[in-house]
């Protein structure tokens, strides 16, 4: 049994579809296990159920999804029997990073509480998601105009099935333990270059149209708080004009290269539309 926390985000979701359609026995964990429409056969609890972890013996764990009781997640699956925890951490954590950003402590902590959990781990480590393009579908929706900061900021988005099949594949594999995964798209990108691919696959010439990092600060990720608003950001400015990290991760591990953001947009054109 695998059991799967944050099985209806972007990432879960597709982990979950993945496992299923191997034939794995899997434990979603939801918040809405009625609204979930996962895959049939796929059991959907809620994370405080009790026996969550009865006869699992891995766990896919998300950050997010878990918030604070991570530790607590982690006592009663070591307790119950599971060996192996993959993680869904973030790429802000290596050499050199600010180990004072948000993102960082939060996801620094959990990974040492895993370490110390005494259950083999490995951490998978993404970049930008391509999926953060949806912050801007309002704006597209309602013209051809975005308005946001740093239009040259740059990154290499990845799929989230991308990052859904490397953790695929550490779950199930052998040689994934105590390993970190460093992953991103194929190619660098700009958020003007983004927009205007979403236009190319909507048949629309959208522009990126840059605005003060105040007006964005307030206005950025609403449900998010404003001080980690603020560190992104920061991260945000420093990406104008560089080169991002581009791993080959995703294709050493699952035998195929890592998809383009042209590819993302077009499965997702639908998100965009009028």
């Amino acid at each position: 049994m695998i059991v799967v926390t944050g099985a209806t985000g972007n990432v879960g979701r597709a982990l979950v579809e993945r496992l299923a359609a191997a034939g794995q026995s899997v434990r979603a964990v939801s918040r809405d296990p009625e609204g979930a429409a996962l895959p049939p056969g796929v059991e959907v609890t809620r994370l405080e159920s009790v026996g969550l972890f009865e006869r699992a013996s891995k766990l896919f764990l998300h950050v997010q999804a878990t918030g604070d009781g991570a530790g607590a997640v982690l006592d009663t699956a070591r307790a119950a029997g599971v060996r192996h925890v993959v993680m869904l951490s973030s790429g802000i954590i290596q050499d050199g990073a600010d180990e004072t950003h948000p993102i960082h402590i939060r996801h620094a902590r959990v990974e040492q509480l895993v370490r110390d959990s005494g259950m083999e781990w490995t951490f998978l480590r993404p970049n930008a998601f391509a999926t953060n393009a949806f912050q801007w579908a309002p704006q597209i929706r309602r013209g051809d105009a975005v308005h946001g900061p740093f239009a040259g900021a740059a990154s290499a988005p990845i799929h989230e099935d991308d990052i859904a099949a490397v953790a695929e594949r550490a779950l199930l594999d052998p040689g994934h333990e105590g390993v970190v995964h460093r992953l991103t798209g194929p190619e660098a990108m700009t958020n003007a270059e983004q927009i205007a691919t979403i236009g190319r696959e909507l048949g629309r010439e959208l522009t990126y149209v840059e605005t003060p990092v105040e007006e964005a600060e307030a206005t950025l990720f609403p449900h998010m708080p404003r001080h980690m608003v603020r560190a992104m950001l920061k991260s945000f400015a420093a990406t104008v004009g560089t080169r991002p990290e581009i791993t080959s991760t995703v294709e050493k591990i699952t035998g195929r290269p890592a998809r383009a953001f042209a590819a993302w947009a077009e499965e997702h054109r639908a998100d965009f539309a009028v």
